[in-house]
């Protein structure tokens, strides 16, 4: 027993963990404005998904629920930004995991992240399906009935998405033969989104109503609670910064910058929005799907207004779900050259150099979920995922902090303890206090569809497993291919 409790939490050594595929690598070309535009390409797509039902759960008690979150996230990203630099390899909380708490932590936490990355672009389809759904009805062109959202009814109806289907699977094709998404393009997309947001809320910040706002909280402290665990979903994004850490000309300077100055920007703009939509629509009525669509209409339907919300909700979650599924075939990958997966799964195709299998695989999961699923149920289960990821991080910053406390840290979390405390704590209480029964039910079921995974191959396969007792100068053998 104590022999295989020692093999579950063996832990990746720090310079193994540092160690490149020898071979073609990853091109270093990312400073700090890339960075933190890879960041905002992520996170920006979610204020348009989750505004309108963070509203409809706290009333305008969202903007405390967007502060509760953000305050929880500022935790989060100081301890991802000291493991960031200490292990500026590619894999996000998955390798900081098998570097810090061993390995079945590490495969926990690489399942979670399928729901972060992988599953969360489903609910960002669905809101970009909303968007564009309006933007049509303003032509006269509308969707019958059963093809405009995913919704289960009561009497066994049941309709379904077709434009989120269509989208998630148009963008994995696009993936899969080859597209590459430059740093130019995603700032520039970035660009777009900043000057949707800073055009609605100048245009609308004059017909607030103050009345609106009153009471602040309907549904009292458990409403805000309940919002910020789904709001939470709007900060989801930070952390990818990570994603490219081995594409970071200067990690130990850069990576910090790119994840704390994403966050604090994207904070900065969910408050100044979150503020105009309730002071705009009454809670109770405002779209959950396309909130600030609505919003604008409210502040008098002004054509330009409304032209720069749907553009920039469009280019916002399109960009999401591709940063999404691509942030997705990395963990995969690495997983992959660790032996937890099978080596398919990061088999990149012969002409387009691209993992094809795993991309379309991917893509269709979603895009089926994406049809199929309603987007509260998505939020909450992307949502429930993102939490423990970030608990995991915050946890495994403390547990390094005791067990190696003379490691190299080129950044340094101030308060070290006491943030990764505090971010381990709001995460999990979040997701404890947040959110439902039948998200945690679907949780644990996920959860042991991975452990069965794990141990069926992962137990078996892993690299690192297979040289327990080598020198510690020897690099465990890994996949050769790169994405």
């Amino acid at each position: 027993m104590n022999r295989v409790f020692r093999r579950l939490f063996m832990t990746m050594p720090l310079d193994r963990a540092r160690n490149e595929t020898q071979g073609v690598t990853l091109r270093r070309v990312l400073g700090k404005p890339g960075l933190i535009g890879i960041g905002l390409g992520t996170m920006l797509g979610g204020i348009f998904t989750t505004i309108g039902a963070g509203a409809n759960t706290a009333g305008p008690g969202v903007v405390a629920s967007f502060v509760l979150s953000g305050v929880a996230c500022l935790f989060v990203a100081l301890c991802y930004s000291e493991l960031a630099c200490m292990v500026p390899v590619a894999g996000s909380a998955y390798t900081y995991a098998y570097a810090t708490l061993g390995e079945i932590v590490a495969w926990v936490i690489g399942w979670d992240l399928i729901l972060e990355y992988g599953i969360s672009a489903a609910p960002v389809a669905s809101s970009w399906s909303s968007y564009a759904q309006n933007v049509l009805g303003g032509f006269g062109i509308a969707l019958p009935a059963w093809a405009r959202t995913a919704h289960l009814s009561e009497s066994g109806g049941w309709s379904v998405d077709v434009l989120a289907f269509a989208v998630v699977l148009a963008i994995s094709i696009l993936l899969a033969i080859g597209i590459k998404e430059s740093s130019s393009t995603n700032s520039a997309m970035v660009w777009l989104q900043v000057g949707a947001i800073v055009v609605f809320v100048l245009a609308c910040i004059g017909a607030i109503n103050g009345k609106l706002f009153i009471p602040f909280s309907p549904l009292g402290l458990r409403g805000i609670v309940n919002s910020a665990a789904l709001v939470f979903f709007a900060y989801i994004g930070f952390d990818t910064v990570t994603v490219a850490s081995e594409e970071c000309r200067e990690p130990a300077r850069d990576l910090p910058f790119g994840i704390i100055g994403s966050l604090i920007v994207g904070a900065i703009l969910y408050l100044a929005i979150a503020v105009v939509c309730v002071g705009l629509v009454p809670w109770k009525t405002i779209d959950a799907g396309s909130g600030m669509l609505d919003a604008a209409r409210h502040a008098g339907s002004n054509p330009i207004v409304l032209a720069a919300v749907a553009a920039g909700a469009i280019a916002g979650t399109t960009t999401v779900i591709l940063t999404s599924l691509l942030g997705q075939a990395r963990i995969f990958y690495v997983m992959s050259r660790d032996g937890l997966l099978p080596p398919l799964v990061a088999r990149l195709h012969p002409k387009t150099r691209t993992p094809v299998f795993t991309t379309m695989t991917t893509g269709i999961v979603v895009a089926i979920m994406a049809a199929a699923i309603p987007l509260d149920i998505l939020l909450a289960l992307v949502n429930i995922g993102t939490l423990s990821a970030f608990a995991i991080v915050c946890i495994g910053v403390g547990v390094l902090r005791v067990t190696q406390p003379n490691a190299n840290r080129p950044f340094r979390a101030p308060l070290g303890m006491a943030v990764a405390v505090l971010g381990a704590v709001l995460c999990i209480a979040l997701a404890l206090f947040g959110l439902g029964g039948d998200t945690w039910l679907r949780f644990i079921a996920w959860f042991l569809v991975g452990a069965a995974i794990y141990a069926s191959y992962g137990y078996r396969r892993s690299t690192l497993a297979n040289v327990i007792g080598a020198p510690a100068s020897e690099t465990p053998q890994r996949a050769t291919t790169r994405l």
